[in-house]
């Protein structure tokens, strides 16, 4: 490839080629302002519509596979200044609410003023048919948005900011976004994802500010323990946090320095220090620190807190309900229904067949018979859905029976509101954080029951912390751990192989008895080679599983990856697998955002709590419709998830959806789905851990298929994961139970 001199280039965008909505990298054709020849234009390009014209700072290249372009290093937009040109621009989508059609309307009626009125009088534009008052105001916010857009594009680019974070800078702090750069870079590190402290520091440095300076020497300690948050961790030893400190901020900065900055996050309140267990010091960001600290506490006021008398046989009960359900319950699953039936807090754990959905049936029969008002709850959709159907029972999200207000950022149950229930039953406790413990252990009544079920030996939360395994340590609840695998589930291989990795043990890979169709639930096919493994998954999920096991490809068959890049990654998996299962089509509707393309028919995944929609991250639907006009910013596509409800997303929530024909083992925590495939190979061995295998083989009901090489296999099991998370709820509970035995025994 050839390179030349820097120069400017003034044009007309006639059309975006390709754009990536993560940096917005962008090819796009471009008519030159000279002679009006069409040129090819690369690079990062936001906020800009066919119709606009473009400024353009550069080098023309000469690619060896797509010839002669422009790459673009700065630009700046420009009016356009005919008819045509106005038209073009406004019915391009740059700005919401205003079409091609409804274009020709506005330019007809304000001519070359109409950039003006929008302007400066954007109230006029109900003069025209087709707008109102509403669509008025939101035509002119839009118009004010991309103007600020295009300041803060130039101010960000000229203290070497990149447009892909440039966007991301501009949606987070808006009109401020200057101002906030000003002040303190820093923050960019803490409040725009992607954006780590490096990047930061390269903004500052353009901006003067000093390698020793306080705002830098603090950004630094809090990006690693936010870093160590993001870990799964609640706290840091102190000597830790310092350490990798020292690394970030580089060999200008001394221990001295350090000591200074830490004691100033001290004294602000945004860390804290801390001894417990007679250790070493450890930091914690605040805001950790307090949801660790007031969910332990009201838990142990919780578990000491007795429960209003009732009275039960519990023998005369378990009797009852085994001969309603007509079944007869194992040593192991009466101890644990009685447990529920007579202590205060209850974990009941294992693995899959050893019976927790007819323990849970069990309590909730129990509890409703003897007229206890009891709850049920999940931390997603999928698991609250599985739940009810398990149980007969109205189930629902955490966050919806703990009536999150999205509005405020805030449950509205707590302590001074309540639940309103003498027991709780939560499911799939392993997938709790430290933040929703604290909340829901807060809006629980002091005299009611918790029973928590779930399976610790599980993948932790996403969130930090480590609740259920803490909530074992802590002595504070009855603990039920069931072990014996029933008969039935025994004859699965998908059972037996699950708990044989969970022991660290090889799992059967071998072909089962007579290699019949339909003779087992688990396979491996061996493959080491990853293009040679992405091709036989795909083949496997679109032709091989449906046509043996009679299961839809998009509805019943689920692909779980540990990784998002490579052959078998989430990001190349889903490509390949639209392409086959959901492929371009005349007779159904796609919507596309960049090089992004949603159609009828996809599988999807919800990638972010949206508390108004009530959808949380990790919720899979199908998109079932498409409807609206011929302005793609007003077209809404319908998503049916898998409770059944139907949501609508605008072209502005596509960065909310991602593909879902394969998904990571983390995003399938709480679900299980009819088949499963697993690509395991050596080029995952980041991630090959025993406890991610385990997760992923639970998921399958039917049929497990992994597909890959059985040294990944054994790496797999062999990793226990010693990465284990530095928490202190087992401790806190443990401390505040015993000071509250010394206060009353105090009172007595």
């Amino acid at each position: 490839m050839s390179k030349h001199d820097s120069e400017t280039l003034d044009g007309t965008l006639e059309r975006i080629v390709f754009q990536n909505s993560e940096n917005q990298w962008t090819v796009a054709r471009v008519a030159v302002a000279e002679d009006g020849a069409p040129v090819t234009v690369v690079g990062s390009l936001y906020g800009v519509s066919p119709g606009t014209l473009l400024s353009l700072r550069g080098t023309w290249e000469v690619d060896r596979k797509y010839g002669r372009q422009f790459r673009v290093e700065s630009y700046h937009t420009r009016s356009p200044e005919t008819l045509v040109g106005i038209e073009r621009y406004l019915g391009s989508g740059l700005i919401p609410g205003i079409g091609p059609e409804l274009a020709k309307r506005v330019v007809a009626r304000f001519g070359l003023d109409t950039l003006a009125v929008i302007d400066k009088e954007p109230e006029r534009l109900i003069e025209v048919e087709g707008i109102g008052p509403a669509r008025a105001r939101r035509v002119a916010e839009s118009w004010v948005e991309q103007r600020d857009i295009q300041d803060v594009m130039v101010f960000l680019r000229g203290h070497g900011v990149s447009t892909a974070y440039a966007v991301r800078i501009y949606r987070r702090y808006g009109q401020d976004a200057i101002g906030v750069v000003r002040r303190n870079p820093y923050r960019l590190a803490i409040d725009i994802w992607g954006i780590g402290f490096k990047i930061a520091d390269a903004i500052a440095r353009t901006l003067g500010i000093d390698a020793r300076s306080p705002e830098r020497l603090e950004a630094g300690v809090l990006h690693v323990l936010g870093e160590l948050t993001e870990d799964g961790h609640t706290h840091a030893p102190e000597e830790a946090v310092r350490t990798r400190a020292g690394e970030l901020l580089g060999d200008e900065v001394d221990a001295v320095m350090l000591d200074g900055a830490i004691a100033r996050l001290l004294a602000s309140g945004l860390v804290v220090r801390e001894i417990l267990t007679g250790g070493a010091p450890c930091l914690s960001l605040a805001a950790m620190w307090l949801s660790e600290a007031e969910g332990a506490a009201a838990f142990a006021q919780l578990c000491a807190t007795p429960m209003p008398a009732w009275s039960i046989d519990v023998e005369a009960a378990l009797t009852w309900f085994e001969q309603r359900a007509g079944i007869a319950l194992a040593a192991q699953q009466r101890r644990a229904v009685a447990a529920a039936m007579r202590d205060k807090c209850v974990v009941v754990t294992g693995g899959p067949g050893v019976g927790k959905t007819t323990i849970v049936r069990a309590i909730v029969t129990l509890l409703s018979a003897k007229r206890r008002a009891v709850g049920l709850a999940a931390p997603t959709g999928r698991a609250a859905k599985r739940l009810a159907e398990s149980t007969g029972a109205v189930a629902v999200t955490l966050h919806r029976l703990l009536e999150f207000d999205p509005r405020r950022g805030l449950f509205e149950r707590g302590p001074d509101n309540r639940l309103e229930l003498d027991a709780l039953v939560v499911d799939e406790v392993s997938m709790v954080d430290t933040d929703l413990f604290r909340a829901l252990v807060a809006a629980m009544p002091p005299a009611a029951q918790l029973i928590l079920v779930g399976d610790v030996d599980q993948l932790p939360s996403v969130g930090p912390g480590a609740v259920l395994a803490d909530i074992i340590a802590s002595g504070a609840a009855s603990v039920v751990e069931l072990t014996e695998i029933f008969r039935q589930a025994a004859e699965s291989r998908i059972v037996v192989n699950a708990h044989r990795v969970n022991r660290g043990e090889a799992p059967d890979l071998e072909s089962p008895p007579g290699g019949e169709p339909g003779r087992s639930d688990f396979y491996f096919v061996e493959r080491d080679d990853p293009q040679a493994a992405r091709d036989t998954l795909v083949d496997l999920v679109c032709d091989r599983i449906p046509a043996r096991f009679d299961l839809d490809a998009r509805r019943d068959v689920q692909v779980l990856t540990p990784m998002h890049r490579g052959e078998v990654g989430t990001m190349a998996l889903n490509q390949v697998l639209q392409s086959r299962l959901n492929p371009p089509s005349l007779e159904r509707g796609e919507i596309s955002r960049g090089e992004r393309v949603v159609r009828v028919g996809d599988k999807v995944m919800q990638v972010k709590n949206d508390y108004d929609k009530d959808v949380y991250n990790g919720d899979v639907g199908l998109v079932r419709g498409l409807r609206g006009g011929d302005d793609a910013g007003e077209r809404i596509l319908e998503v049916e998830l898998v409770d059944g409800r139907v949501v609508d997303y605008t072209a502005a929530d596509m960065d909310q959806l991602a593909h879902a024909y394969a998904i990571s083992v983390h995003k399938s925590q709480g679900s299980e789905y009819p088949a499963v495939v697993i690509p395991l190979l050596t080029q995952h061995y980041l991630m090959l851990q025993r406890n991610l295998l385990y997760t992923a083989i639970t998921r399958g009901k039917r049929l497990v298929v992994v597909v890959g090489s059985r040294r990944a296999v054994m790496m797999a099991v062999k990793n226990r994961d010693a990465r284990s998370r530095w928490t202190w709820l087992a401790e806190r509970v443990r401390a505040a139970l015993a000071s509250a035995g010394e206060m009353g025994d105090a009172q007595k």
